[in-house]
């Protein structure tokens, strides 16, 4: 009988509600301090994950969520890619 393997959980930074880390969209500040999108989530770097969702990103711009998490500032060609990409 194989064990059963544990799912990872992150929580997203618009809603706050924890989700399997698949589900969601990962956004990294790289060592050099880049931000960016990470669709294969193994690049190396700080990483922040929010929800697919119009929503969640729209709560997370306001709250300023995503520039808490990286301690910097977010520039509006990143929330543009962002909505491009959930489709918001």
């Amino acid at each position: 009988m194989q064990k059963q393997r544990k799912i990872p959980q992150r929580q997203c930074v618009g809603c706050r509600t924890m989700k399997d880390k698949k589900a969601l969209v990962r956004i990294v500040k790289t060592p050099e301090g880049e931000i960016c999108i990470d669709s294969t989530g193994k690049k190396s770097g700080r990483g922040a994950y929010i929800c697919p969702d119009a929503s969640c990103l729209q709560r997370a711009m306001k709250s300023r969520a995503l520039e808490r998490a990286f301690e910097t500032a977010i520039g509006e060609e990143i929330y543009a890619a962002l909505q491009a990409q959930i489709g918001g």
